[in-house]
């Protein structure tokens, strides 16, 4: 009978790390968000200073289907999923806006000269109050909203090559509605 209770606790264990490993290969990029279907959240933000490029007025959210990518100079996921941001911004028909999320603007700005700028608006969340508001875990993140204001699509990283598609279906489907 004691050798049965020696056994329970490992077979314990083992379950948990097979659940464990099995979960640690899945695909971190989707992550469930209460926020989808939901209204995006309405702060407004101000410019980024020299950027050339207007404050983030969530107004413009409606009627439009919008791109809203939070990022940082520091952050360098931000810099290798830029050059996506960049060809994304060149298809007219969806609007690519930013938050600069607890960065210096000088160093923002510097990104933005070296990489190139592909927002249509910059908002700077200097103290991270609108990242929460929009339930961001960490930077790069990337939100779809739709043309009634709601967000449709939440992508946790950075985008790549390999979730690029993935990001154009859901484009595809928020400009078809």
């Amino acid at each position: 009978m004691r050798r049965a209770f020696v056994f329970i606790p490992l077979a314990i264990f083992l379950a948990l790390a097979v659940v464990f490993f099995t979960r640690i290969g899945g695909d971190h990029s989707v992550v469930p968000s209460a926020l989808i279907n939901k209204p995006a959240p309405q702060l407004a933000l101000p410019a980024l200073e020299g950027a050339n490029t207007p404050a983030l007025d969530p107004a413009a959210f409606k009627g439009n289907v919008t791109l809203v990518n939070i990022w940082a100079s520091w952050c360098a996921p931000c810099r290798a999923e830029h050059p996506f941001l960049v060809r994304l911004a060149k298809d007219n028909r969806v609007r690519v806006v930013g938050v600069n999320y607890k960065d210096q603007p000088a160093n923002a700005l510097r990104f933005l000269v070296q990489l190139g700028n592909p927002f249509v608006a910059i908002g700077v969340d200097t103290a991270g109050r609108a990242a929460i508001e929009w339930g961001v875990y960490g930077v790069p993140e990337t939100f779809l909203v739709g043309r009634d204001g709601s967000i449709r699509y939440k992508q946790v990283g950075p985008i790549t090559a390999e979730n690029y598609s993935r990001l154009l279906a859901e484009i595809e489907k928020a400009l078809a509605n």
